[in-house]
């Protein structure tokens, strides 16, 4: 494993600082602060966000649609929300200021997680059990077009709403067979309850039939225009982090845990390395870099996510991504 060049960063950082007036700005996380929030914040300690002029406070979030409402007030220029949820946002809101500039999860982490020794560990197993799932969760608002993708018999299961904290504590005790969650989080919180890790199923919808794309930076639209340049420095260092983080995910983990001092290391380790393998670290994302879209897959996303929400208009792809803000000089490609 390589190690951060956090020497060198720092004297990047340093020598930015005294170079770069820096611009205070706030960004939203969708969720509290675990191993796969790490790049954010390489991104400020090994000094890429100073680089670009930026001075980033990062708050956690409650959720795959948080991030959103602060971004589209203005409270936030920047969030990380789920870009399922961004096109409903858009849908009853279609002048809302707020845009996806950045996809991160190429692969989205939707899954339904289960227990083997309670009889699930496929998507068809699910039939004749119940299923845990928190009503604004976005593994769960995908349920609809995973069922269909998978010819499940919907009426044949038991769907419990479940708190957020309550979810796998109730898969854990045998309280509901399986949940909706996402992956990394789901997994490395049932085997801190003491569930064997070959107990666990976990049935990623992007591996069961669904090409829908997970979680993107987005943007304030009227700060965007006033700021072009901002918009994209904190791009290019977003992926920088990212590429600090692939390279030695402890070390990324360890800066997390400065702002977070009841995170385990090994444990919020691991569920970065799940991250990068499963959802950043793709073969879309090797070939062409973090940050963009394949168009005609994400025209598909948009006609899943019709099954999944009744949308007033047709989502238009346009309004919902841009890739406009993406720098174009070599710095979004991951190793």
């Amino acid at each position: 494993m390589k190690t951060l060049g956090i020497i060198a960063a720092a004297s990047v950082a340093l020598a930015a600082s005294h170079s770069i007036a820096q611009t205070k700005t706030r960004f939203a996380l969708d969720w509290k602060f675990e191993g796969p929030s790490a790049a954010y914040f390489a991104a400020i300690d090994n000094g890429h966000f100073a680089a670009e002029g930026l001075d980033i406070e990062i708050s956690a979030g409650q959720g795959s649609l948080d991030a959103i409402p602060k971004v589209s007030t203005g409270s936030y220029p920047f969030g990380f929300a789920d870009i399922n949820s961004l096109a409903k946002f858009k849908d009853s809101e279609p002048d809302a200021p707020v845009i996806a500039v950045m996809m991160i999860y190429d692969k989205p982490p939707f899954a339904i997680v289960g227990r083997k020794s309670l009889g699930v560990s496929g998507p068809s197993d699910l039939e004749g059990r119940i299923l845990g799932a928190p009503p604004p969760d976005g593994a769960w608002a995908q349920f609809p077009a995973f069922a269909t993708a998978n010819e499940l018999d919907v009426g044949a299961i038991t769907v419990e709403p479940v708190g957020f904290p309550t979810r796998e504590p109730m898969l854990a005790e045998g309280k509901v067979d399986a949940i909706t969650g996402f992956s990394f989080s789901s997994y490395l919180n049932l085997v801190r309850l003491g569930i064997a890790p070959d107990d666990i199923s976990v049935i990623l919808m992007a591996d069961h039939g669904l090409q829908l794309y997970g979680n993107a930076i987005i943007v304030n639209t009227d700060y965007a225009a006033e700021n072009p340049e901002a918009v994209t420095g904190f791009i290019r260092a977003v992926a920088r982090g990212w590429q600090d983080v692939i390279a030695d995910p402890a070390a990324g983990v360890a800066l997390m845990a400065k702002r977070n001092q009841a995170a385990s290391i090994e444990l919020e380790t691991e569920r970065l390395q799940i991250a990068i393998d499963g959802n950043v670290l793709t073969d879309y994302v090797k070939a062409n870099g973090v940050g963009g879209i394949d168009e005609e897959r994400f025209a598909v996303s948009l006609e899943q996510l019709e099954e999944n929400y009744e949308f007033e208009t047709s989502p238009d792809a346009a309004k919902i991504f841009t890739s406009e803000y993406l720098p174009d000089d070599g710095s979004l490609m991951l190793q």
